[in-house]
C-alpha cells in the first residue's frame, strides 16, 4: 500500500472508504505502465510472444482511454472494461486490481514477490501476518475470494478476526467494488469457471521441473527470503491449447517452515480467457505417497494414476 494508503489511515486523521481507495487508485498511465512492464518481464523470461503482444496491446488501449477506469468501473463495472479491445476476461479483473488497490499479483510475481496473500494486505486491518494467516487457512489470495470469506463464516474461523474486523473488511470490500454489502451476503465461494484436468497441472509441473533441474530456465530474485538478492528462483512460461500458465517454486513462509520449497510448485494461469492458481506436491501418505499431486484434488490424482501410467513420479 503506497505512503497515501497510510496517510488515510494514521491515526488522529479522517477515515473514509473513499479516502483509501483514493489513495490506492491508480490513474490510467499508471495502470498502462504496469502492462507495459508485465510486458517486457514476460518478454525477458522467455514467455509466449502472443502474451506478450497482449499485454502490450492492452496498456496503449489504457493510455488511450478518453476517461479515467475507476469511473468506467464505478459505472459499468468489470463489464466496462470488458467493452475495450484486447482486454479479456483475465486481463480486465487485472485493470480492475489495478484501478482499485494499485496492486496485481501477476506482475508482482513476475518481479520476484511471490507473496501470494501480498493482495490482501491492501484491505485495512489485515498486515503481513493476518493475510499470511487467511491464506496458509483458506489460501484466499484474492479480494474477491476475502470478501466471499467476510460472508460465509470462514473469516471469522481465523484468531485475531473478531466481529468488528470483519465488518470492517466487509464495509471496505464493500466501498472498493463500489456495490452494496447485501449484494454478496448469501454469496458463497463460487468454483473456478476453469478448473484445468489434473493430466494438464501434472505435465506442467514436470516440464518445470525437469527444466529446473537441467538449469534451462529463467531465474528470477525473490523479495522475500532472499537477503543477499540472489536470482534463484526459476520461473517457467508455458502454454497448453492456448492457455498462459506460469509456474515457479513456492517461496511462502510455510513452505519454507516445512522444507519444502523446492517440493512444492504453484502454477497460475492468466491469460485473456482465465486465471487460477493451483500447487503441486509430493504425496507423503496412503496410496499417493511419493506420486505428484495437485493439493485439494487428490482424488482426481488418485484416478488418474489408477488408469495411466505413473509418468509423474
Amino acid at each position: 500500500m503506497g505512503s497515501g494508503a497510510h496517510d488515510a489511515l494514521a491515526p488522529g486523521k479522517a477515515t473514509t472508504i473513499d479516502a483509501v481507495i483514493e489513495a490506492t487508485a491508480l490513474e490510467n498511465h499508471e495502470i498502462a505502465d504496469r502492462l507495459a512492464e508485465a510486458a517486457d518481464l514476460l518478454e525477458g523470461q522467455r514467455a509466449n510472444p502472443f502474451r506478450v503482444r497482449a499485454y502490450r496491446q492492452a496498456a496503449e488501449e489504457i493510455r488511450q482511454l478518453p476517461e479515467p477506469v475507476k469511473e468506467i468501473l464505478a459505472r459499468d463495472g468489470i463489464g466496462g472494461l470488458l467493452r475495450i479491445p484486447h482486454l479479456g476476461e483475465s486481463l480486465a479483473h487485472s485493470v480492475e486490481q489495478l484501478a482499485t488497490t494499485g496492486r496485481w499479483g501477476m506482475l508482482e510475481r513476475l518481479r520476484g514477490d511471490v507473496a501470494p496473500e501480498r493482495m490482501l494486505t491492501t484491505v485495512p486491518g489485515i498486515g503481513n501476518e493476518m493475510a499470511a494467516r487467511i491464506y496458509d487457512r483458506f489460501g484466499i489470495k484474492t479480494l474477491g475470494e476475502l470478501e466471499a470469506a467476510a460472508y460465509d463464516g470462514r473469516l471469522s474461523e481465523v484468531p485475531g478476526m473478531g466481529r468488528k474486523r470483519i465488518q470492517a473488511v466487509r464495509d471496505s470490500l464493500a466501498g472498493r467494488f463500489r456495490r452494496r454489502p447485501q449484494t454478496v451476503r448469501m454469496r458463497r465461494r463460487q468454483p473456478s469457471l476453469f478448473e484445468p484436468a489434473v493430466a494438464e497441472l501434472l505435465d506442467i509441473d514436470a516440464e518445470f521441473r525437469s527444466k529446473a533441474e537441467r538449469d534451462r530456465l529463467p531465474r528470477i530474485a525473490p523479495r522475500r527470503f532472499n537477503p543477499s538478492g540472489e536470482a534463484w528462483l526459476p520461473i517457467l512460461h508455458t502454454t497448453r491449447e492456448g492457455r498462459d500458465y506460469t509456474a515457479l517454486y513456492s517461496n511462502t513462509a510455510r513452505a519454507h517452515e516445512l522444507g519444502t520449497v523446492r517440493d512444492w510448485v504453484v502454477i497460475y494461469r492468466d491469460d485473456r480467457e482465465g486465471e487460477g492458481q493451483w500447487t503441486v506436491i509430493t504425496g507423503r501418505f496412503g496410496e499417493l505417497k511419493g506420486r505428484r499431486i495437485v493439493r485439494g484434488r487428490e482424488r482426481e490424482c488418485a484416478d488418474y494414476y489408477a488408469r495411466s501410467a505413473p509418468a509423474h513420479e
